[in-house]
């Protein structure tokens, strides 16, 4: 029978890309899917709850859990074969999300370079089809293999079976029920950059897998602050998505608003726009602030407290409401 090694108070400080002070009452480093089905094992005998970390860099913890956390660190990588005019690739959900892209490229294996410097893990990468600069998981995704926490076994999910939708997922519209374990990619076999987004259409349409993706951990460097430097954890909002009707009401009294039309007629804005026309920029809440550099990023300027990052998200969320009738939606999970 496999077993797990389980570890009493487990810091969770350097496990969270916001540098928050947390501690969980048990924790566990996860390496295998059999490992994972023996926590899982030992946290229902024991009535415990679970929570799941990968790179810690989508989440809030709280100050204290009194339960077992579990911090994936499963690890493989592969090219798998060819299928259907793609590269199937697959990765273990521990490996680093960047590290994953620079790999596939250094592999001749091009198709995800506009994800690049993306933080996280594979494992987390659909749960919240993340995505960037003309791309999503979506458009590069071939199937993933997760354990059903109620069934207690593993699964295959087709992209159908995914839901993926803007940031959403089955896996996060049922959080905690379906843990990722690997994650397989069909990447092109004929190749072309995607360049139609601010920032890259200044390359040439020849441009090589890896000068798309320098262009793109630029601009990401140039836009976001580097968490190993000042506590973050990227956009905290999502660009809210809202009907035509209301993106006319906002664009009339605001024409500078920029708005990306949607396949289904609706308009995707910008929430660092609407939270900047609020004047919050740089804005504080003791040690919890917004970034000085893009106001769709909060800032843990050193000791910054849970109770501090939702009240300063709180204050913003009724500052954009208050002044264009739109509503917030926080991207990171609160643990």
């Amino acid at each position: 029978m496999t077993t797990f090694s389980l570890i009493q108070g487990m810091d969770l400080t350097p496990a969270n890309s916001f540098g928050l002070s947390a501690s969980s009452r048990f924790g566990a480093i996860i390496t295998s899917p059999d490992e994972l089905a023996a926590a899982y094992e030992h946290a229902r005998a024991h009535g415990l709850p679970v929570h799941v970390l990968g790179g810690g860099s989508n989440v809030i913890l709280s100050p204290q859990f009194d339960g077992l956390t579990l911090l994936m660190a499963l690890k493989g990588k592969t090219l798998i074969g060819q299928a259907g005019g793609h590269n199937i690739v697959e990765a273990a959900a521990g490996e680093t999300w960047h590290d994953f892209v620079v790999w596939t490229l250094d592999n001749d294996l091009p198709g995800l370079e506009n994800l690049a410097l993306i933080p996280g893990t594979v494992g987390a990468s659909p749960v919240q089809n993340i995505g960037a600069y003309g791309l999503e998981l979506a458009d590069r995704f071939d199937n993933l293999t997760a354990f059903d926490t109620q069934s207690q076994a593993s699964r295959s999910f087709s992209a159908a079976e995914c839901r993926f939708a803007y940031r959403q997922s089955v896996f996060k519209a049922e959080p905690g029920r379906y843990i990722v374990t690997s994650v397989r990619f069909a990447l092109p076999t004929q190749w072309t950059p995607i360049l139609n987004y601010a920032g890259l259409n200044t390359l040439p349409s020849d441009a090589s897998p890896h000068a798309v993706m320098e262009q793109v951990i630029a601009l990401r460097q140039s836009k976001l602050p580097d968490p190993k430097k000042i506590g973050n954890v990227g956009s905290f909002f999502h660009n809210p998505v809202v009907p035509s009707d209301i993106h006319v009401t906002v664009r009339a009294a605001n024409p500078a608003a920029p708005a990306y039309p949607q396949p289904d007629g609706s308009m995707k804005l910008s929430a660092g726009w609407l939270i900047e026309q609020c004047g919050l920029k740089g804005a504080r809440e003791g040690q919890v602030g917004v970034s000085e550099r893009h106001a769709l990023v909060l800032v843990n300027h050193g000791g910054g407290t849970r109770a501090e990052v939702e009240a300063l998200a709180a204050r913003i969320k009724a500052a954009v409401f208050e002044r264009f009738g739109i509503g917030l939606t926080a991207e990171p999970v609160f643990y």
